[in-house]
């Protein structure tokens, strides 16, 4: 019950989101390290995955969505097609913009 209050206390993420992703070594390992901020600067969420593929897009996309609830009015990406292919499954392709 004090964790679902304090996150209805924590203020709305700007809806401008830039998604990307960096390949890192973690521990000897090469690994992608995928991650959403808000226009403010606000780290939204990370994500680490051995793949750069529509699987992990979609994994992160999926945990956004779920965390805060709603789609952003103004997702932007590289051109790392595994984006796309990740918003069309989740039905909201139209929001999406490359930068």
């Amino acid at each position: 019950m004090i964790a679902a209050d304090l996150r209805k206390r924590r203020p709305k993420p700007d809806t401008t989101w830039h998604l990307d992703e960096v390949y890192l070594k973690i521990d000897g390992c090469m690994v992608y390290l995928w991650r959403a901020v808000d226009a403010e600067g606000e780290v939204l969420d990370v994500l680490v995955q051995a793949k750069r593929d529509k699987h992990a897009a979609l994994k992160l996309m999926r945990k956004l969505l779920k965390k805060y609830g709603f789609v952003p009015e103004l997702p932007i990406t590289n051109d790392l097609r595994s984006y796309g292919a990740a918003a069309r499954k989740l039905g909201i392709e139209k929001h999406q913009q490359h930068g």
